[in-house]
């Protein structure tokens, strides 16, 4: 199922658009592209229902959070769910500040997103309203273990069924769940975290997968969080001893272009719960 994922994404060549950081933009629209897809940025508020209309899905990410954007978001959000286009949201940061936490909460009481993914404190800060979150970063003291990871499937799996959505939590161990099954993927490398935006890039392939997956989000997800960890091995893999992260972000963009649905079937490591 997930080799088919990816296939129907290079197949259909979906058309993303994208409300995400200054920080990561310019890799969010490579890594779209690397999987097959077409990304747009626009965020203003005078474009954004138009540009939402054009596209197949929407990408929301509050990494680089304003007061312009937020209208912004909501405008395209709604329009997507007018349209019945799958949405993400991306909640950088959440808890981080009051007016990340506030937008947060906001966007997802005004639109139904298809997927929310972040790191577990960032997901935590939405479904409990807990504040651990380091900046950007997770906490540590919320980090996915085997120790407490059927707790935090269960944990997820309401939130997924409150929320009507899929739920995917990337860190060391990979979450992506709805109501009733649970991914757990074990793909990737540590080093990964060494790369502004790994996450920001994922929720824009995800979005794609979604698009070209229509009703079959859960696997979609899965999918393109496989591909994403197993492009930060393959990536890894090729690395010379003088290189760095700069190098890494680079391979990881070519791994995910090169990716077939072979390889992303033979490579995933995943448990179903």
């Amino acid at each position: 199922m997930l080799k088919e994922c990816l296939e129907n994404v290079r197949k259909n060549t979906p058309l993303v658009h994208n409300i995400t950081n200054y920080v990561t933009v310019n890799d969010v629209a490579n890594v779209i592209l690397a999987c097959g897809a077409s990304p747009i940025m626009a965020d203003d508020e005078m474009e954004v229902e138009d540009i939402t209309s054009i596209c197949g899905g929407l990408n929301i990410n509050i990494g680089t959070l304003n007061s312009r954007t937020i209208k912004s978001m909501i405008k395209a959000g709604k329009k997507a769910n007018l349209l019945n286009h799958p949405v993400l949201l991306d909640p950088v940061g959440v808890g981080a500040s009051q007016l990340r936490s506030q937008t947060a909460k906001t966007l997802v009481q005004e639109i139904q997103f298809s997927v929310i993914r972040g790191n577990i404190s960032e997901i935590k800060g939405l479904a409990l309203g807990s504040s651990t979150t380091q900046g950007v970063d997770a906490n540590m003291a919320d980090t996915v273990t085997d120790e407490n990871l059927m707790e935090t499937i269960q944990v997820l799996k309401q939130y997924a069924k409150e929320m009507h959505c899929v739920i995917a939590v990337t860190g060391a161990i990979d979450l992506v769940t709805d109501a009733q099954k649970c991914y757990v993927i074990r793909n990737g490398r540590k080093e990964m975290s060494s790369i502004t935006g790994t996450g920001c890039q994922l929720s824009g392939m995800i979005t794609a997968f979604l698009v070209a997956n229509p009703g079959n989000f859960t696997e979609a997800a899965a999918a393109a969080v496989c591909t994403m960890g197993l492009a930060g091995e393959i990536g890894y893999s090729h690395l010379q001893a003088y290189e760095g992260n700069s190098t890494y972000r680079n391979r990881i963009i070519d791994a995910i272009y090169n990716m077939d649905g072979k390889t992303l079937e033979e490579g995933a490591k995943y448990e179903i719960y």
